[in-house]
């Protein structure tokens, strides 16, 4: 049985954050759920780039309820401010969606000395997660959605050197971003089972889907994407299931169902034997917690 869009109830009442919604995976998914009736948060970098994405989303739904903020993932700094301001604006947060991300740049560290991937990608989500706990908590049907990628099986996560002080290598750095990003999912759902808290953490991943991530590979190979991938709104519809389907439970993965999870229709997927490491997990949540000096109220 194939999941779509018609088969989510109406999100009227819930509160949706999606980062880095003002293109690509995070736009289509904020578009589709303000067509449910979810009030939506564009958490973008450029205020300007999210009011044109509002002014879109508006012209689509025009009762939807969507708000602009600042916010980059890739700046402690700021996503400190973000959880700040959200939380004098609003009680409970219903979904957070844990989209916006980088794709192997040039070497760069964040202002705070982070691998700009590992930053962008999963340090700040590990951050926003844990500063807007206490609004999800407060949410009867609260859920995280982590995005990772299949390129979660090119990297390792390097606890000596995450951010590659020395041999930088863009695809692994990627990869270690992605598969943190997957660990931090099963993490937080081991971690909330603990306590028998009802919110669910599950993760996502779009296959290859025609996003602005690509800019940085070699124009040679991204002529073969539309080959074997799809586009950004059918990329974002793994996210969609992990957010609103009825049948997801807490630490499930979804992402296409065929090639080899590179396109179709969103199913629940696996994922490699060192992303299900529980010890590594652990290991990297008090790097995470130390790196980012936020702990979660759980």
């Amino acid at each position: 049985m194939t999941w779509t869009m018609d088969d989510a109830e109406p999100q009227t009442g819930r509160l949706a954050i999606i980062t880095g919604a003002n293109i690509g995976l995070g736009y289509d998914t904020a578009l589709a759920l303000a067509g449910k009736d979810c009030a939506v948060v564009l958490g973008c970098r450029s205020l300007e780039k999210a009011e044109a994405a509002r002014t879109r989303i508006l012209q689509q739904h025009p009762q939807a309820t969507v708000q602009c903020m600042e916010l980059d993932l890739s700046s402690l700094k700021s996503v400190r401010a973000f959880a700040k301001a959200f939380a004098r604006r609003h009680q409970t947060l219903d979904l957070l969606i844990n989209n916006a991300g980088i794709m192997m740049p040039p070497f760069a560290l964040s202002e705070d000395g982070f691998e700009s991937q590992l930053s962008a990608n999963y340090l700040g989500h590990f951050a926003l997660t844990g500063l807007l706990m206490p609004r999800l908590i407060k949410s009867p049907r609260a859920r995280v959605v982590s995005l990772s990628s299949l390129a979660h099986n090119w990297g390792e996560i390097r606890l000596e050197d995450p951010h590659f002080s020395t041999g930088y290598n863009r695809r692994a750095a990627y990869g270690q971003s992605k598969l943190a990003c997957l660990m931090f999912a099963y993490e937080l759902h081991r971690r909330l089972q603990a306590t028998q808290h009802p919110m669910l953490s599950v993760a996502a991943h779009p296959g290859v889907a025609a996003t602005n991530l690509a800019h940085h590979f070699p124009k040679a190979l991204t002529v073969f994407f539309p080959l074997v991938g799809q586009s950004a709104a059918d990329g974002a519809l793994p996210t969609l299931y992990a957010a609103l389907g009825s049948d997801i439970r807490g630490g499930d993965y979804c992402g296409p169902r065929y090639l080899g999870q590179m396109r179709g229709p969103p199913v629940k997927v696996g994922s490699n034997r060192v992303s299900r490491d529980p010890d590594l997990a652990r290991k990297l949540w008090v790097l995470s917690e130390k790196l980012t000096k936020v702990k979660f109220s759980l």
